[in-house]
């Protein structure tokens, strides 16, 4: 009788929106939905180790491109949205979510350290009637066998005296039509009561929420979703490489099979993946497969043409260097887009500081970017910061001008007018008329 008192206590107050949210980690996927909820009228609080982070939000600040800068200073202003590093906070929430990278090691194994860590912090401040739901991206298995036996070290037992769920993140940076409130989401509960007050909360800020029987499922459908899409990017990077070698263009190949009505998706080569999840998804699996004595060969083996892209690029970039009058190490080389997708700030394994890396690696030309959305990065341990305009002047400069990333803003006309030679790795300039300096990947030519 306790246990559903506690369950029903929980769903009115959640129904009644007289809750107060916790996200841990106010990133990419944290601030997003911390938003979502404070935006509903519901007391949100975010949870950070960043205080540049926590400043910038508690002062009203937006640092996600993708969020409206005016309901974030609305929200905060409002006091329906804040951020704290002090964690012993977290006694003051209802529910809390967990939305902290999961990143992977460089032996290509999971690192769900900052679950841990996470979960170990929450364990501290756990009380009755909590709810804990996971959305970091991870393997199956993760919120039974980590989560739940941490979080009952603080002698609460799930499903009794406290909830836990897991519920994907499903966020595509610089997507104007879906968004966080707009965006399915799946949610597995460990126990049914569990799924129940997961979704029920999880509703008040998302449109469409569905629920599936526990969350090994949850965690196994997030990495089928973002395996799909490696697998598919693979077959045409693949098939890319190829055109290359037998004449065929692999961008026309592609748009003529777009014309079938049924049982074909398009997707497109390009100079490596990008990105949280779709690089890092495919070793999560293979590494918990591993454990099952099963070898993942098919999703590992597209994980790998996918990383060789870059070196790929790198390969096309010493050739066209090659054919003029200068030399690899002197030859002058622009970058043009480092974000890991086109109109975003988002540089998170951006395939462009790998093509970047490699050049500097094995002092190949004198590298220069240019990318209006992000001012500076870091490639291995030397600062480059991006050139201020992208105009003729600039461009006459380079021997060799690399597109790595299409960003709408781009002049693509001005760009092949005015280079010596254009590697286009996005097919960005497929409508500029005069192609004669234009190399483009799986062109066949």
């Amino acid at each position: 009788m306790k246990t559903e008192k506690n369950e029903n206590n929980l769903l009115k107050k959640i129904k009644e929106k007289q809750i107060t949210i916790g996200v841990i980690g106010i990133g990419y996927v944290g601030l997003p939905l911390a938003l979502e909820y404070a935006k509903k009228g519901i007391r949100t609080i975010g949870f950070d180790v960043d205080k540049t982070k926590i400043k910038q939000l508690n002062n009203g600040k937006n640092y996600n491109q993708d969020l409206d800068s005016k309901e974030v200073k609305k929200c905060v202003s409002e006091k329906f949205l804040s951020a704290t590093d002090d964690f012993s906070r977290l006694e003051e929430c209802n529910v809390v979510f967990i939305c902290v990278p999961t990143p992977f090691t460089p032996n290509k194994e999971p690192d769900i350290s900052y679950i841990i860590d996470s979960s170990n912090t929450i364990a501290k401040y756990l009380k009755k009637e909590q709810l804990i739901i996971l959305k970091s991206t991870t393997f199956p298995g993760t919120t039974e066998k980590y989560l739940k036996p941490i979080l009952e070290k603080s002698g609460l037992k799930v499903g009794k005296d406290f909830y836990l769920a897991f519920s994907p993140e499903r966020i595509d940076p610089g997507n104007k039509k879906w968004n966080t409130s707009n965006t399915p989401v799946v949610v597995g509960g460990i126990t049914k009561k569990c799924t129940e007050l997961a979704c029920a909360v999880i509703s008040l800020a998302i449109d469409k929420v569905v629920p599936v029987s526990s969350p090994s499922i949850a965690e196994m459908e997030k990495l089928l979703e973002n395996i799909f899409r490696s697998v598919n990017i693979a077959l045409v990077n693949e098939l890319a490489q190829l055109g290359d070698r037998i004449g065929v263009n692999i961008w026309e190949v592609i748009d003529a099979a777009s014309t079938k009505p049924f049982g074909f998706i398009p997707f497109y080569p390009g100079p490596g993946i990008g990105g949280h999840c779709i690089l890092i998804d495919p070793y999560y699996l293979a590494w918990m497969a591993r454990e099952y004595d099963f070898v993942t060969n098919f999703i590992t083996l597209a994980a790998e043409i996918n990383e060789y892209m870059p070196f790929y690029v790198r390969n096309m970039i010493i050739s066209e260097i090659a054919k003029q009058d200068t030399t690899i190490k002197k030859a002058k080389i622009l970058i043009l887009g480092v974000a890991f997708k086109k109109d975003v700030d988002d540089l998170r394994h951006s395939p462009a500081l790998k093509v970047a890396e490699l050049l500097q690696d094995e002092n190949i030309g004198k590298i220069s970017y240019y990318d209006p959305y992000i001012p500076e990065i870091k490639v291995n341990s030397k600062i480059y910061k991006s050139e201020k305009q992208l105009n003729q002047e600039l461009l006459k400069k380079f021997d060799v001008v690399v597109i790595t990333t299409d960003h709408s803003v781009f002049d693509f006309g001005l760009i092949a007018k005015n280079s010596k030679v254009v590697i286009d790795t996005r097919n960005a300039c497929k409508n500029v008329k005069n192609r004669n300096n234009i190399i483009l990947l799986g062109d066949g030519k």
